[in-house]
């Protein structure tokens, strides 16, 4: 299984050859339970991944929450129990795991929030701007915290970026030879810097135009135009780049239907997490 796999790799990397410090201190034998408890606010995801990273050491895990739940700080959130050494050397992989997942969960479910009461049905998507070897994980808690997963990798859509229109031609060349070469199911997204980029992308057929680095006024004026021009019940239009928690709502309110942000996968802050354990008697 994939993530079994994956989950192993984490653990190798953080245990090396053996955690001597456990190994001196610990004897094999005891036996331990222990809760994580949530320190702050949060929007919990990691818990079914938490669960399978204990079982691969023999220990066990039960959800006291669901992924996707908003907790209070001071929530126990999973408790675990197994061998005692076990558990100290899965502990920070453990919270890691948690930490980071709860705190993009947590990000996304923050801008989808601010989204539903400016009134939109916009979508908060992420981007791949993920650290490499998490892309599955910072992926799936964005999807609990409301979030729209955008592409997951490269063979999921087309997406024609200015680097590919300096290296292939024209916006409606490019969209003609992706109509050409790539299947019918797939969907064309062009990246467009100007109105005038945006309506030649829905002219030329695009599914998705991506209004990149504009500002919400520069927004405006492209689905204005669009919209003049009869071509924007042809296209989803799409916003990203420099689009943070406090200018989010004045991108909303564009009437946009999806706006992507990096930040709530490359730069989540951590949610503060904690491994209490106690010797079984």
């Amino acid at each position: 299984m994939w993530i079994e796999e994956t989950l192993e790799k984490f653990l190798d990397e953080d245990i090396g050859h053996g955690d001597i410090t456990t190994d001196a201190l610990v004897d094999s034998r005891t036996k331990a339970t222990g809760q994580v408890v949530c320190k702050e606010r949060a929007v919990i995801a990691g818990l079914s991944e938490s669960i399978i990273l204990l079982k691969l050491l023999d220990c066990q895990g039960k959800s006291r929450v669901r992924d996707g739940q908003e907790v209070p700080a001071g929530t126990v959130i999973l408790e675990v129990n197994g061998s005692g050494s076990s558990l100290l050397k899965v502990e920070r992989v453990l919270l890691n795991l948690l930490s980071h997942m709860s705190g993009v969960a947590t990000a996304t479910s923050e801008l989808v929030s601010i989204a539903k009461k400016n009134g939109s049905s916009a979508r908060i998507a992420c981007t791949r701007k993920t650290l490499p070897g998490l892309r599955y994980f910072e992926k799936r808690a964005v999807e609990l915290g409301g979030g729209d997963t955008h592409r997951l990798r490269l063979d999921d859509a087309v997406l024609i970026k200015d680097n590919h229109l300096e290296l292939a031609g024209s916006i409606t060349e490019a969209v003609r030879k992706s109509k050409a070469k790539v299947s019918f199911t797939k969907k064309i997204e062009v990246e467009a810097t100007s109105p005038h980029q945006a309506a030649e992308a829905a002219r030329a057929g695009a599914d998705i135009v991506l209004l990149d680095n504009m500002t919400p006024q520069e927004v405006r004026k492209s689905l204005d135009l669009l919209e003049a021009k009869k071509l924007r019940g042809h296209v989803l239009v799409e916003v990203s780049g420099g689009i943070t928690r406090d200018n989010l709502a004045s991108y909303v309110k564009t009437g946009v239907d999806v706006i992507s942000v990096g930040s709530i996968t490359h730069s989540a802050k951590a949610i503060d997490m904690s491994l209490e354990l106690h010797t079984v008697k």
